[in-house]
């Protein structure tokens, strides 16, 4: 099995690709798109933030051709250091690391999300400064990846008020908040709390576009800062040619209206993403790992406590059984003494096309052969490594 890369850390939602998007690519035009979308791009993408609270203007938004280059081009734009959550996502830190800047961590809370605790933002912060760093921003997600988990409002909250005092502007990124498994999870976002200091990254590869189409939207905050803010990220959109080619902007502009072809497959996809992880929860935790229970997305967080055992060996036990890629908490800026991986449950919908299809088309997915056979082979995945009298669990969460 080949190294994983940065790309190889994003979980796979496991669904099909749905047949309105290859007909919207068939009925667009060759060639790219302008840099940072077209106007009718752009108007749908406001239609997408206006439905979610965040209304704005056509000159607040940008597209991009995945969140890697916007990440890049958003951080490119601003003086300072970037402070991230711990852990976070596998993409973000190897992004931020190209500009060359010192990146500073700040550890999330004990009960999920990928939302750093306020007194240790404050004093991570405080650290850097004394040691001669310059951190400026801070990038947050309220629903996290890796764990799949979604911080309380109350915490985000006092996040906000924290990075407000530090002077830190936020780069919310948003990927996984239409991914939610229960209705009555309440989930905020950072610019509904500082909108005038809060720039909102998604990746639609989670939702609405399929998982290998990189297209992800930008949202600026509307003052004089956010403007310039969004001018200089076009440049460096430009400066990396990173656009959408016309027919991708065509079918992102379709999924962003969200007609009922397309709202209708993110429930089916959201019902299908809540039963396989809960399950995959239920195999995890059977054999002897501790889990946070998922809120959100398609992946989860388990620590495996075995002596001896940590990140990257589990993760190589795993990927050697799985047959997969299974990435080590090492991977999201985690310990890597603790025995920690993801597991993407987007993998037990089937390997070909076909499977996939039938299992989100299904009304009992678990009762699949092929689902249930991949829930067995994760049981006993982890039960191969989980502990025995002469291999005992380490204390801790």
């Amino acid at each position: 099995m080949r190294p994983i890369l940065p790309y190889d850390v994003r979980p796979d939602p496991g669904l099909p690709i749905p047949a309105y998007w290859e007909a919207s690519l068939d009925r667009a035009p060759a060639g790219d798109e302008p840099v940072g979308g077209g106007e009718p791009l752009l108007e749908a993408a406001c239609g997408y933030f206006a439905r979610r609270g965040l209304p704005g203007e056509t000159g607040q938004v940008l597209a991009a051709p995945g969140a890697e280059p916007l990440l890049l081009a958003l951080l490119s734009a601003v003086d300072g250091d970037p402070v991230l959550a711990r852990p976070a996502a596998g993409w973000q830190a190897p992004v931020t690391r190209l500009l060359g800047r010192r990146v500073y961590t700040a550890p999330t809370a004990a009960e999920g999300g990928g939302v750093p605790d306020p007194v240790a933002l404050m004093e991570a912060v405080r650290r850097a400064r004394a040691e001669g760093g310059d951190p400026r921003l801070l990038l947050l997600s309220a629903v996290d990846d890796p764990s799949g988990t979604v911080s309380a409002p109350e915490l985000l909250h006092e996040t906000c008020e924290a990075a407000a005092e530090a002077g830190l502007l936020i780069i919310s990124d948003e990927t996984y908040s239409d991914t939610l498994h229960h209705r009555d999870t309440v989930l905020l976002s950072p610019a509904e709390m500082l909108p005038d200091h809060t720039v909102v990254l998604a990746d639609l590869g989670a939702t609405l576009v399929p998982s290998s189409v990189p297209a992800a939207l930008a949202r600026f905050p509307s003052t004089e800062h956010g403007t310039a803010w969004r001018q200089r990220t076009a440049e460096a959109l430009a400066a990396l040619r990173a656009v959408l080619s016309a027919p991708v902007a065509a079918g992102v502009a379709h999924v962003l209206g969200e007609p009922p072809e397309v709202t209708d497959r993110t429930a089916a996809a959201n019902r299908l993403h809540a039963r396989t992880a809960a399950a995959a929860y239920r195999a995890i935790t059977g054999a002897g790992a501790l889990c946070r229970p998922p809120q959100a997305g398609f992946q989860l967080y388990p620590t495996l406590r075995v002596a001896g055992l940590d990140a990257a060996e589990l993760e190589e036990h795993l990927a050697v059984t799985l047959g997969r890629h299974v990435a080590g908490g090492h991977r999201f800026g985690d310990d890597p003494a603790e025995p920690r991986v993801r597991i993407s449950t987007g993998a037990l919908h089937g390997r070909t096309e076909a499977e996939r299809r039938s299992t989100l088309d299904a009304s009992d997915p678990l009762s699949l052969p092929h689902v249930n056979d991949a829930l067995e082979a994760l049981s006993a995945a982890f039960t191969a490594a989980a502990p025995t009298p002469s291999n005992p669990v380490l204390p801790g969460r």
